[in-house]
């Protein structure tokens, strides 16, 4: 499996229609746009799942910087969570600065 991380995209974009782009490179196992939990709606990003490497890469190749709904949209490899550095807010709600 090779897994894309697809972000700029159009806040509209359906599951449906998202995998419907990436399949005319390859056989695709799924297509998720990653909704807000608390309204459903798009956040404008999504995961591309392909079942094949090479065709998850040149699905990659092809389609990064293209244009989707009038938005360039980015296309890379998807990195897992544990990769990304922590955000640190600073959320110690009981100081405050005023």
């Amino acid at each position: 499996m090779y897994k894309l991380f697809v972000g700029g995209l159009p806040f509209s974009t359906t599951d449906d229609e998202m995998k419907d782009v990436f399949a005319a490179h390859g056989t695709v196992a799924s297509a998720v746009v990653v909704k807000d939990r608390d309204t459903g709606r798009s956040k404008g990003f999504g995961f591309v799942e392909f079942e094949n490497d090479e065709e998850g890469k040149a699905a990659e190749k092809a389609l990064n910087g293209s244009d989707m709904g009038g938005r360039s949209i980015t296309v890379n490899e998807a990195r897992p969570k544990e990769d990304r550095p922590r955000r640190d807010f600073g959320g110690d709600n009981n100081r405050r600065s005023w």
